[in-house]
């Protein structure tokens, strides 16, 4: 009878430790009981503090130029639509206020500024990333190597191609603008790789 009055033994709290790894394996107020398997010091597992992601063989470990070219061609699109629809707000409080709007005729002029000149800044800055994204990935795929000549290459390529129905002055004078924002944009980020390869 005493025996039947009896919790069982899986379900009453314990406190014990576990002399192999000197880790105190306790239950809650509950009675629910932590199992001495998950109660663990997570430094054995990496004591080289590496990294702790799983990557398929063969695979690399940073992300290449088809992986950055969504982002880069998305980030493009809103840092252009931000910059137009602030030029936009601008341009239509210059203009609303010359022409004396106001009401609900000057919120359509302003609305119709910011949505016009942010739609077109997000085009412009979307078509460049993507021109300058292909330009990248067919030169990474090309020359089997990502590394900073891809990157002035493709800016280069893309200032020409960009202005090249504009005439050859401007198209010269895009090419120059890309060749100068991707060198400033490798000598920013690329530092001390390309001091390592200068004292080679």
């Amino acid at each position: 009878m005493g025996d039947q009055n009896k919790t069982p033994s899986i379900f009453s709290p314990y406190s014990s430790a576990d002399p192999s790894m000197n880790v105190p394996v306790t239950a809650g107020a509950a009675g629910s009981i932590m199992s001495p398997y998950l109660n663990f010091d997570p430094s054995y597992i990496n004591p080289g503090a590496d990294s702790q992601f799983i990557f398929p063989e063969g695979a690399n470990r940073q992300r290449g130029r088809l992986e950055l070219s969504f982002s880069q061609i998305g980030g493009s699109v809103f840092v252009g639509a931000a910059v137009g629809g602030l030029n936009g707000l601008y341009t239509g409080l210059r203009e609303t206020n010359a022409n004396q709007l106001t009401g609900a005729v000057r919120r359509t002029q302003m609305l119709n500024f910011i949505t016009k000149q942010g739609a077109s800044s997000a085009q412009t800055l979307g078509v460049v990333a993507l021109m300058y994204s292909i330009f990248g990935v067919v030169l990474s795929y090309g020359r089997g190597v990502d590394d900073e000549l891809n990157t002035v290459v493709a800016g280069t390529a893309t200032g020409l191609l960009f202005k090249c129905s504009a005439g050859w002055k401007k198209c010269a004078r895009g090419g120059a603008i890309g060749l100068t924002l991707a060198t400033a944009y490798v000598l920013f980020t690329s530092q001390d790789r390309i001091k390592s390869q200068l004292n080679k």
